[in-house]
């Protein structure tokens, strides 16, 4: 199904369909470019049991790492909101930054001037080659909305985005908003 244009700064859903791939099944996707070279995006509601200390003991900071997704799983990546203290960041859309300088940075995250609402890092991301996320999406792998959260979706709680995502789609959505992950454990 698809709802609007795919274009960077734009969220993907995945379908209820996706069951069993662990890297996509209830996966909220922040697009962060899309152009007649492929598509690459960060999956925004799967954290990992690491922090940012943990992979960067010189950063004193506990900030959750995500599952950017299935491709350079040992590079992070980041997106954040701030840009006018992290140079050479990219706009992805509505406020929404992808990286910038990494020395800087971790020495603003240090001094405690970046928190967890301003930031999110990655373990990889998510990538599609030309032609090929257009392909999954008449595959009815992805649902693609607009990110009304703006900026502030940096922050966002991972916790039930995917479910809320769903519920907010509405219809015949709705019945999966409750579902468990894996109905085939029902």
């Amino acid at each position: 199904m698809i709802s609007e244009k795919l274009k960077k700064g734009s969220l993907l859903i995945a379908e209820p369909s996706i069951i069993g791939d662990l890297s996509f099944n209830r996966s909220v996707i922040l697009l962060a470019d899309h152009n007649e070279g492929g598509s690459v995006g960060f999956i925004i509601n799967k954290p990992l049991k690491y922090t940012l200390h943990d992979l960067i003991p010189e950063i004193k900071a506990t900030f959750k790492i995500y599952n950017g997704g299935p491709v350079e799983q040992d590079n992070l990546y980041f997106i954040h909101n701030i840009p006018e203290i992290i140079p050479n960041s990219i706009e992805i859309s509505n406020g929404v930054y992808w990286g910038g300088e990494y020395e800087t940075t971790k020495e603003l995250i240090n001094k405690g001037k970046i928190s967890k609402d301003n930031i999110r890092f990655f373990l990889g991301y998510t990538g599609w080659e030309v032609d090929q996320l257009e392909n999954e999406m008449k595959g009815n792998s992805w649902i693609i909305t607009k990110n009304n959260y703006k900026n502030k979706i940096v922050g966002k709680s991972a916790a039930s985005f995917w479910k809320k995502q769903i519920m907010e789609l509405g219809g015949n959505y709705l019945i999966w908003s409750n579902a468990p992950e894996n109905p085939y454990l029902n």
